[in-house]
């Protein structure tokens, strides 16, 4: 690739001071309300154990290509999306690209307008658990309702924000990659913490079998893959924009294949846990673990009512939530964040406040619950997927194979096999068609 091709670098661009900042900051990205949430939920609706194996297949084959060539493109380019887009079209002398990066940076805000306004509950379920309003209210759909209603958590939402926005103010390296540090550790511990715990309630055996015994049936049906699928692209925060921007803060020595591997185990080790906490103690208690979005929210605050010493347990898990869905929202607001910096060049405190600003006037419209929703299903139908597809198509194609895997491969000790071509030219390109069109006909599959 010629002098006159590349991104002109910026020598005051801050960078993740270490391999393991950089892993511990997209494993942070990575592991959110999709693993915790969700996950719990799929496993149980499509066969247990069983859900794991086309899980486990898609999770390896999109990290292996996807994340790794989100990571290099970014590395590479040392831009965020518009920026790799117009540099990938610029090597055919096409002037446009810039324009295709707008749809990644879009989805990334639009995502995360809605999870500001899913962490101002959780802040607010945290603090209802340590004075004990959560627990003592009568009808915890009533409580959650207040909540979720029309303009119910504005307060919350907006100091969930706030919160975020002091982290990105410090800057990559002082911020981001600090702050992971500390809350990524202290989410596993945690929850290692709510898994002992759950695992002494009398009844806990009977969600334990619900979701280690393989209903083998389950993997005759399509939807079964499809949501596997859909769990595992949205899980890893594929989506031409988060992952690129944190690959644009890495240095020439860092291991992506390294990388990428750890942060694939330990994003499915944070969704294991989950299902491991929340199913046996919603079994012990008798109630739904097919509850679906309430469970977080209606179904184990009942939990940690009947559940004795149930408050400390209560303020130990909404702690770890918490963290889990900061460090999502960090990188997720850092998308925007880096694409008014590159492109109008604002300094980084400017750029922070502005997203973060209009982040939170564009969530006031949207904080009522059925209409948060409509709202998260738009962006993750329509817009992710296919900023994750234009991703694929302008490193694996654009830019060509043989550039990617020489990218992906700068820092590491090891080669990729003669699979990684076919795999990530042909095999993720086409799986991100594939959840853009299955979301479209199905709802939504993440």
């Amino acid at each position: 690739m010629s002098e006159d091709n590349k991104v002109k670098n910026n020598d005051t661009r801050d960078t993740f001071s270490s391999k393991a900042g950089f892993i511990i900051a997209c494993i942070g990205s990575a592991v959110g309300m999709g693993n915790i949430w969700l996950f719990p939920y799929r496993l149980g609706q499509f066969g247990g154990a069983a859900f794991l194996i086309p899980y486990i297949i898609f999770v390896i084959l999109l990290g292996c290509t996807g994340l790794m060539g989100e990571f290099a493109f970014g590395r590479m380019t040392q831009t965020g999306p518009i920026g790799s887009f117009k540099f990938a079209l610029e090597t055919k002398n096409k002037k446009w690209g810039g324009i295709f990066g707008i749809i990644p940076v879009v989805g990334a805000f639009g995502i995360a307008v809605g999870y500001a306004v899913v962490v101002g509950w959780f802040i607010k379920f945290l603090l209802g658990s340590i004075t004990g309003e959560m627990l003592n209210a009568t009808d915890s759909a009533a409580y959650f309702g207040s909540i979720a209603g029309p303009f119910g958590s504005v307060i919350w939402h907006f100091i969930a924000l706030f919160i975020t926005a002091i982290v990105l103010l410090l800057g990559v390296s002082k911020g981001i990659e600090k702050v992971n540090k500390f809350m990524m550790p202290a989410f596993y511990i945690l929850f290692l913490i709510l898994l002992i715990r759950v695992l002494m309630l009398d009844g806990a055996s009977e969600g334990l079998l619900y979701l280690c015994i393989p209903k083998w049936e389950v993997l005759s049906q399509p939807k079964t893959w499809i949501y596997a699928l859909g769990q595992a692209f949205f899980s890893l925060s594929l989506a031409g924009s988060g992952m690129i921007v944190y690959g644009s803060y890495l240095k020439r020595d860092i291991d992506i294949l390294s990388s990428a591997k750890n942060t694939v185990v330990f994003d499915t080790l944070a969704a294991i846990t989950a299902g491991l906490v929340i199913i046996p103690a919603v079994f012990a208690f008798n109630l739904d673990p097919t509850a679906g979005p309430p469970l977080l929210f209606i179904t184990l605050p009942s939990v940690f009512k009947l559940m004795p010493l149930g408050g400390v347990f209560a303020v130990v898990f909404f702690i770890s939530v918490l963290f889990a869905s900061i460090t999502s929202l960090m990188n997720l607001l850092e998308v925007p964040i880096e694409a008014i910096q590159s492109n109008f060049k604002l300094e980084r405190r400017l750029s922070v406040i502005l997203v973060c600003v209009a982040a939170f006037l564009v969530g006031l419209f949207v904080e009522n619950g059925d209409i948060l929703g409509s709202w998260m299903d738009f962006v993750s139908i329509y817009i992710i997927p296919l900023g994750a597809f234009i991703s694929g198509v302008m490193f694996f194609w654009i830019i060509g194979i043989d550039k990617a895997k020489a990218e992906i491969e700068t820092g590491s000790k090891k080669v990729l096999g003669s699979w990684f071509k076919p795999m990530a030219k042909y095999v993720f390109v086409l799986l991100t068609v594939t959840v853009f069109i299955a979301g479209i006909l199905l709802g939504g599959i993440g």
